[in-house]
């Protein structure tokens, strides 16, 4: 019921945007409106409660609860475990924005900053930081933490809607819930568009950049149909081959990029860039947290902060399914810990490398960085790498990594897409995974066509706003199953305390 639900109405949006592109995008961008304007509070208020409310579970009376049985043990070591964590929750879009986001920022930084100043080169790399650090690791941690908990220690299916049990009781079998899992599936596939078109972009700004391929709808989608066949089989191949041996080469080339751009770019000025932006994220974490500009009517918050924020919640049902699947036996203190600070710290170190590079070059070696990401912000990786020595290996490099990420990601997105609309099967068929990779790639080439970068940006804003209710409701739910838990546990101990009590008594 949920796959065909799901399906046909995933179908009716991307026939009406091959139908008529010109009035879907319209259509979107009324939407999106009048989501920023009305609801852009709303994403600030609840993403900076995701992220309170996961550091409170860590640290609480229930961080030691196992995400399993008691003497569940991990499935997968922790080097695999990470690399499946990074490749899933970032992957393309951090390697799209790592250099583009900074310079972006350094040219239009937000209010009150004027660009291409020392003043705004510390606010780009402030604001990158702020983007991809703790805050959507906090949305992921929310969703894989309820689906692990419930699924592994009770016995639940894997799906959205059991993580309502404690609220609706047995009404999660009914329309609630499958209205639930239905919105769930909507804002996966959306969510995981988006972040395909991007790599579409990437690689064919890639192409373009090396090769002198042309930046057309046409290539970008022969691209799409490549890739699509390469992940389709790695879906079918299974998690524990596929997905696993993807996920650890997703992480050996990141690191042999990061580490030889590191060696061959500003190597001192790198460092001393990370040591200050991160102290000045830390230092601006609640202010930029709740920053919105109603006095100015500036749209620098929703472009970029708002985006943000609906992407990751549009993307967290995918993710968050695809963490817990991988994180049986975990501590919900070590899972929240591991999820939330691991993956920040690399793509803090990410952003210091590749964005402080490109900054360095257009700020003290006169490199038209800026240039080509006002031009063509695909491009703007390949152009940074191309400054240093052996930049040309480096872009070819790149480009494959671009690749792989776009494959793991597409290939974990029908896995979870698959599990949503079977009824939470760990294993879900060949058919399922196969139809929703070939819808998956048919909604990312509609975005494409009806809009672009701003078309992808406009679907997951608008996908995620009921989501994000819906996850508001997750925690609550959690929360009140954690706490019951907890009194069965007293009681037990009352219990064996007067049973102990009484022995020594009759003795």
């Amino acid at each position: 019921m949920t796959f065909t639900i799901s399906l046909i109405i995933v179908l009716i949006i991307v026939l009406f945007g091959v139908i008529s592109p010109e009035l879907f995008a319209r259509a979107a961008t009324r939407i999106l409106d009048l989501t920023t304007t009305n609801f852009g509070w709303f994403y600030l208020i609840v993403t900076l409660g995701f992220l309170i409310f996961c550091i409170f579970l860590a640290f609480s009376k229930y961080g030691q609860i196992t995400l399993g049985d008691d003497d569940d043990e991990p499935e997968f070591s922790l080097p695999t475990w990470f690399a499946m964590l990074f490749s899933a929750g970032m992957g393309i879009g951090l390697v799209f924005w790592g250099v583009a986001e900074p310079v972006s920022h350094y040219f239009a930084p937000p209010a009150g900053v004027t660009g291409q100043t020392p003043e705004a080169a510390q606010t780009a790399m402030r604001f990158a930081f702020f983007h991809w650090g703790l805050h959507p690791w906090g949305i992921y941690a929310i969703i894989a933490l309820c689906l692990a908990y419930f699924q592994f220690r009770k016995g639940a299916k894997g799906l959205i809607s059991s993580t309502f049990t404690p609220l609706l009781g047995e009404k999660v079998n009914g329309p609630i819930g499958k209205t639930i899992d239905v919105l769930a599936v909507i804002a996966t596939a959306f969510g995981v568009a988006t972040s395909l078109g991007l790599g579409t972009l990437q690689i064919n700004g890639g192409l373009s950049h090396i090769f002198g391929l042309p930046s057309t709808p046409l290539v970008q989608i022969v691209i799409i149909a490549i890739i699509t066949v390469l992940y389709l089989v790695s879906s079918v191949s299974g998690l524990d081959k596929g997905i696993k041996l993807l996920s650890n080469t997703n992480l050996v080339l990141a690191l042999c990029l990061l580490v030889l751009t590191l060696l061959f770019g500003p190597t001192a000025f790198l460092f001393d860039t990370f040591t200050s932006t991160l102290g000045s994220y830390l230092n601006n974490l609640v202010s930029m947290s709740l920053r919105l500009t109603p006095f100015t009517h500036g749209n620098w918050v929703a472009n970029w902060t708002l985006f943000y924020w609906a992407w990751w919640i549009s993307w967290a049902p995918f993710v968050g399914m695809f963490i817990a699947r991988v994180s049986r036996g975990r501590t919900i203190k070590e899972f929240v810990v591991c999820v939330m600070l691991v993956p920040s710290l690399l793509s803090f170190i990410w952003f210091s490398v590749f964005g402080g590079t490109a900054l360095h070059l257009e700020i003290f070696d006169r490199a038209p960085i800026g240039a080509a990401v006002q031009q063509d912000i695909s491009t703007a990786l390949f152009l940074t790498l191309e400054q240093l020595p052996l930049g040309q290996i480096l872009s070819f490099v790149a480009l494959f990594l671009i690749v792989v990420f776009f494959i793991t990601s597409a290939d974990s997105a029908t896995f979870v897409l698959g599990m949503l609309t079977s009824d939470g099967d760990l294993h879900p068929s060949t058919r399922v995974k196969i139809t929703w990779g070939l819808l998956q790639s048919a909604t990312a080439v509609v975005l494409l066509l009806s809009g672009g970068l701003e078309g992808l940006q406009t679907a997951s804003i608008v996908a995620a706003l009921p989501f994000a209710i819906i996850m508001v409701l997750m925690c609550y739910s959690l929360l009140k199953a954690l706490d019951a838990e907890a009194h069965e546990v007293r009681l037990k101990r009352r219990e064996q305390q007067r049973k102990l009590e009484k022995l020594l008594n009759e003795s």
